[in-house]
């Protein structure tokens, strides 16, 4: 949901609306996918439910902070930022545990520019991707590992941006702090 003020002058500014962020959305892709990967390959073939659990928070850990640092980036800046590096970190978390997953079954893993990769990195310029856009690359442990390798690459790289527009916006604009403080200054001179 988007908070949306009706003066332009409002305190509180629009906040919210992080399901249009590509970022939340390959977020999601990542956790529906880790999901099935983690029942499929890791606890299946495993029995490591420890694993599975760690992946599957990890993911989860990266989609839910996207979603909690949009929302209350209306009042507080500094929580929007660092909630948003909390999902860059829990999804780089979940990237090693990828890498691990294929080192520890000796399966390869694919370069940048093997075309598989590439294939996997296509499909991030289709409109309405999901689930359903990757589910064909989980039929096998290696295809599906570097599946989930190139998306969260993706998403990292769209946080990373995000990152560094939220910290220059910060610099440029201050947070919920200076808007209190210049708003009842305002109103002072006013009355």
């Amino acid at each position: 949901m988007t908070y949306k003020t009706n003066t332009s002058n409002s305190i509180i500014p629009p906040h919210g609306g992080y399901r249009k962020l590509k970022s939340y959305q390959t977020a999601e892709i990542v956790f529906d996918l880790t999901r099935t990967f983690c029942e499929k390959f890791v606890y299946k073939s495993d029995k490591s439910y420890r694993t599975y659990d760690q992946m599957v928070q990890a993911a989860r850990s990266g989609k839910q902070n996207i979603a909690e640092g949009s929302q209350v980036s209306g009042t507080s800046k500094k929580t929007e930022l660092k909630l948003i590096s909390v999902a860059r970190g829990s999804l780089e978390e979940l990237l090693v545990d990828y890498e691990d997953f294929l080192r520890t079954k000796k399966l390869p893993l694919w370069g940048k520019d093997d075309a598989q990769s590439r294939a996997v990195r296509q499909l991030a310029y289709r409109s309405n991707r999901s689930y359903t856009t990757y589910k064909g690359w989980l039929r096998q442990p290696e295809s599906a590992a570097n599946c989930l390798i190139c998306l969260i690459h993706q998403a990292n790289f769209l946080l990373d941006q995000q990152l560094r527009s939220l910290e220059k916006d910060f610099l440029k604009s201050g947070g919920f702090t200076e808007r209190l403080y210049h708003a009842r200054k305002a109103r002072k001179y006013d009355l």
